[in-house]
């Protein structure tokens, strides 16, 4: 009798280890989610978080095939970009108060409109609704010598304040932020 339990527990554990190894995940994104922290230095608490997509170029032009000029952008791929304010800021010479909002964009050759919005947890620019911005301006865009593959979000110390940088290509766009 031992030996039929001993043998049932065996069969009960390998079929159980089995379907365990047996989970499928899913491959790696082609525009893995990232995080650009700002803190005033190594160590202190976060003041800004941005959470967003990396799409990458892969030969495709920015401005026309990708985040196309005149039109909303979600600021990344995937879900739309959060950028997590953990004080009051001003953005753009407008005050917000500390608390999470969605960063969406209007790409110009010249100027990008920048958009925080209050509509969270949205797919792309697709769920954008105006009624909940909060602050919308536009800033200068301007031409790096590096170009970026992969789009990306930087914090760039800047006049008594922070820039959040975004780059891609060889576009840069410096959103200004006093806390």
């Amino acid at each position: 009798m031992k030996r039929i339990i001993t043998l049932l527990m065996f069969v009960a554990a390998f079929t159980f280890s089995n379907e365990i190894s047996a989970q499928k995940f899913p491959a790696l994104d082609k525009s893995p989610a990232d995080i650009a922290i700002y803190r005033t230095e190594r160590g202190a608490p976060a003041l800004i978080k941005t959470v967003y997509g990396r799409p990458m170029l892969k030969g495709r032009k920015l401005g026309s095939e990708l985040a196309p000029y005149g039109k909303i952008w979600r600021t990344g791929a995937n879900e739309a970009t959060e950028v997590t304010f953990y004080k009051d800021a001003t953005v753009g010479g407008k005050k917000l108060k500390a608390g999470t909002y969605v960063l969406h964009t209007i790409p110009g050759e010249k100027e990008w409109t920048v958009i925080l919005n209050t509509n969270l947890n949205v797919w792309g620019a697709y769920q954008h609704d105006a009624s909940k911005d909060v602050a919308k301006f536009t800033v200068p865009a301007s031409s790096g010598d590096e170009s970026l593959e992969a789009f990306s979000i930087a914090y760039a110390p800047a006049g008594g304040g922070v820039n959040l940088v975004l780059g891609w290509d060889k576009t840069r766009v410096a959103i200004p932020i006093k806390m």
